[in-house]
């Protein structure tokens, strides 16, 4: 029987480094649509159990959508976890040969989930963040501008933040126009939409950047999106439970669609003025909303059922 090998690759811009463990065979290839091919033909070769990529601004997607299409189970490794993996197993230097063998000795360790490419999710997922970058180049720019004294430069300003709103609103009709033609996606933004406090830039970045929505628990579901609390004890010392990691882009637009829930809707008043009542902190309170609203809408979802007081 042959051995059961793990792959790491490393992505760069025009290469792909690759590390078959435990067979320490290392070779690449380009990073273009003929070293893809490549790159498959030769670990056909190999009982290959786990392949893992990280993520590396993009440049990972051909590869990992020439994969999948072959049938071959890709994870995508979050780099700030690899690095963590590395200096816990003592490997401080950094190059592609040896980030090709740590992803390797992940994938083979830890556990990690197989990537699910979804042409349409991934649309959506990439104007998401592009309009995530448009705001906040908005927001920065009309911090800037209050402190300008010239008026030239206020005009400038003034006609950059305009240029930037209607970028951002083109984006958003383009995001409605694809939710819209897809009728899962369609029914799903309609439950999603249908809790009190959740707008459709929430809505949409759930559909994008949260598509594992209903398919978690709660706890799971929390963790992922980083506020669920962890315990930071010691022996006799009992620390300040914290959050930790998840998804910060989700989290920053579930933080404003928490602070807009707070007032408007009813359960979830109740609840910030229960815990605000019992003297909890502010930061505590509004993690505990984001808490509720994200597990309320997993289970709105996955029940396939629109909001109601009682959920």
């Amino acid at each position: 029987m042959a051995d059961v090998s793990h792959v790491g690759i490393d992505v760069a811009s025009d290469r792909l480094d690759v590390m078959v463990l435990p067979q320490a065979q290392r070779f690449w290839v380009a990073n273009n649509s003929r070293g893809w091919l490549e790159l498959v033909e030769h670990l056909r070769a190999f009982c290959v159990a786990a392949i893992g990529l990280e993520a590396s601004g993009g440049y990972e997607r051909g590869v990992m959508r020439t994969m999948l299409a072959a049938g071959i189970s890709v994870r995508l490794i979050n780099p700030l976890k690899l690095r963590q993996f590395a200096q816990a197993s003592g490997v401080l230097a950094k190059n592609d040969r040896l980030d090709a063998r740590m992803i390797a000795l992940f994938v083979s360790t830890m556990p990690t989930r197989p990537a699910q490419r979804n042409e349409v999710a991934s649309r959506l997922a990439e104007i998401v963040t592009v309009r995530r970058q448009l705001s906040d180049e908005k927001v920065a720019a009309e911090n800037a501008s209050r402190l300008l004294e010239d008026p030239g430069l206020r005009r400038l300003y003034r006609n950059r933040i305009r240029r930037l709103v209607a970028e951002i609103v083109l984006l958003d009709k383009r995001l409605a126009e694809i939710v819209s033609a897809d009728l899962g996606l369609a029914g799903r933004y309609r439950l999603l939409t249908s809790m009190p406090g959740v707008g459709p830039v929430l809505a949409f970045t759930l559909l994008a950047l949260l598509p594992e929505l209903k398919q978690m628990n709660n706890k799971q579901v929390a963790a992922i999106l980083g506020v669920a609390p962890y315990d930071f004890d010691s022996g006799k010392f009992k620390g300040i439970r914290r959050i930790w990691g998840g998804r910060a882009p989700i989290r920053r637009v579930l933080y404003m669609a928490a602070l807009s829930a707070c007032r408007y809707n009813p359960v979830l008043k109740i609840f910030y003025q229960r815990l605000a009542t019992a003297g909890k902190k502010s930061k505590v309170i509004i993690v505990a909303v984001m808490r509720k609203m994200i597990t309320t809408l997993n289970a709105i979802v996955r029940n396939n059922v629109a909001w109601n007081a009682s959920i």
